[in-house]
């Protein structure tokens, strides 16, 4: 099975303003599947970008596929809160709980937007 890799709409439109392009997300991803982010807990993993200029938050659905769910700049804040930390791990739960079809519709809608190499 690949894994797969989606970004939400919101951070599409994020990181095409920030200038991170699809390739730097793959390259990304790979480094996060080899221990090179801060792990948040419950799915949720911390990642640097755009020669540290911003921070991503990515949860995953382990061994299936990664979402990429925020995007900030380092230089307007420091880190998420905890209530913002609690909220993703949620997230990356209901993600977990998703099913293929639900994520199909979810790229049908253009709530989620698969980055493909």
């Amino acid at each position: 099975m690949t894994l797969r890799i989606f970004k939400t709409s919101w951070f599409a439109k994020a990181a095409r303003k920030a200038r991170i392009s699809d390739r730097a997300l793959i390259e990304a991803t790979r480094q996060v599947e080899r221990g090179q982010a801060e792990d948040l807990g419950g799915g949720v993993f911390k990642k640097r970008l755009n020669e540290n200029r911003h921070r991503s938050i990515i949860l995953a659905k382990a061994g299936e596929f990664w979402v990429y769910a925020y995007l900030f700049a380092k230089q307007d804040r420091a880190n998420i809160e905890e209530d913002e930390l609690m909220a993703f791990r949620r997230l990356a739960d209901l993600y977990r709980q998703k099913t293929k079809d639900e994520l199909a519709k979810e790229l049908a809608a253009g709530a989620l937007v698969e980055i493909v190499e």
